[in-house]
């Protein structure tokens, strides 16, 4: 049982049924999913909860309508590990990694997408499609694939080839666009009016689409034993990550199942496509739109639909936001992996490198406790790391031969 009432403007709160819509009529502002909270308060229990699927849908009476049944390829209740090593190495009290490498299709688009079409199917839609830097293309795919659906995916015609070969493996079709993801987006929002059965899941399904990523916040507290944590880096592409897990943190506030105040988030960009982070920066209420250029491709949007409400989440909450530079994420990428076994893919290298960025600037606290969103996995970009990821040495199949390199390469790492 849901308990989502419908939807509500984000800009005027005018209220409109449980369909499919993602613009306000009288003031063309976003919409998002209403709850009926009060009804939940006492039913939706610590104990109810624990006794869910270990997956998303554990937190379904806080999540969109899923109709008969969900659209589920087991989405969620990813690790969150203590990263004793890397917390030493920058200095923090208490660090915690949120491991959604771990989902699916190995990225936290599966979340979203679980949430998107299983509205979708409920509303009698028929056909899957996205507008996607890779990632949500890939989980658009395999969702549908598993339901017998076609899918329509559509990306940036120079995303790396791996995420190219994991959308498309799935039998549906993908379609490169000359042009960035805001060209890629701008042409969905035209197909939506020319096909009317298909499900764009970030565009006519958005509002579904993005309760997904409040399960984010959900599993975080939960698995920190129903204990909010002080602090929270989020990486940044349009948004909707960012301020759905603030939504996440509240409603769980709202229902008395976690006490304490709400944690400061922190926004996490490349500096190659920071909008958000230096419009923060600048004290602006708009976010002025960039052309990116960055390795950090699954955050390249140069023109983020919840940008100005990350800013107003962070202007409430205490936040900040970072940018870092490509050389930086990847040394984050390198440090994760090193200090934790954890291989993220470049916005995973963004994560760390903005919490060290920000660790410096003194505006996060490395005596309070720290989560940090990693939000997919490093077999996705390994273009962005061929050049400095290979062997230490060639050599002939003799021990000299082994001895010598190994006692080089032991020689150079003491050095």
């Amino acid at each position: 049982m849901s308990f989502a009432t419908g939807l509500r403007c984000r800009e005027c709160g005018t209220t409109y049924p449980d369909d499919a819509r993602y613009s306000c009529d009288l003031c063309f502002g976003p919409l998002e999913v209403t709850y009926d909270l009060a009804a939940a308060h006492g039913v939706v229990t610590r104990e109810a909860i624990e006794a869910g699927p270990r997956s998303i849908w554990r937190y379904a009476p806080l999540l969109p309508d899923a109709g008969e049944a969900p659209v589920d390829l087991g989405a969620g209740w990813t690790p969150l590990r203590r990263a004793t090593r890397l917390a030493q190495r920058l200095g923090v009290r208490e660090l915690w990694l949120k491991d959604d490498t771990r989902n699916p299709t190995g990225s936290f688009k599966d979340r979203v997408v679980s949430t998107a079409l299983s509205s979708a199917r409920r509303l009698g839609f028929t056909t899957a499609a996205c507008a996607s830097t890779g990632n949500l293309a890939t989980s658009v795919a395999a969702h549908a694939a598993a339901i017998g659906w076609p899918s329509v995916t559509i990306i940036p015609h120079d995303l790396e080839r791996a995420k190219v070969a994991m959308s498309s493996i799935f039998g549906g079709t993908v379609l490169a666009v000359e042009g960035t993801y805001d060209d890629v987006n701008r042409l969905c929002v035209e197909l939506v009016d020319e096909h009317g059965d298909w499900a764009f899941v970030n565009i006519n399904l958005r509002p579904y689409y993005a309760e997904g990523s409040k399960t984010i916040a959900f599993e975080i507290a939960e698995q920190l034993g129903w204990r909010l944590p002080a602090q929270v880096v989020v990486p940044v592409a349009s948004g909707s990550q960012f301020t759905k897990v603030a939504k996440g943190f509240a409603e769980l506030r709202a229902l008395d199942l976690v006490e304490g105040a709400p944690p400061r988030l922190f926004a996490a960009q490349a500096e190659g496509c920071s909008p958000v982070a230096a419009a923060h920066a600048r004290g602006d209420e708009v976010v002025t739109p960039v052309r990116p250029a960055t390795i950090a491709r699954s955050l390249a949007i140069g023109n983020p639909a919840d940008g100005p409400y990350v800013l107003d989440e962070l202007r409430r909450g205490g936040g900040d936001a970072g940018a870092v530079t490509d050389a930086a994420i990847m040394e984050g990428i390198a440090e994760l992996a090193e200090t934790e076994g954890i291989f993220a893919e470049t916005a995973g290298g963004v994560t760390i490198a903005t919490l060290r960025q920000l660790l410096e600037r003194g505006t996060l606290d490395p005596e309070a406790s720290i989560v940090a969103v990693i939000s997919g996995h490093g077999l996705k970009t390994l273009d962005a790391v061929a050049g400095r990821a290979g062997v230490t040495a060639t050599v002939a199949p003799s021990l000299a031969a082994a001895e010598a390199a190994l006692a080089a390469d032991l020689l150079v790492a003491a050095s």
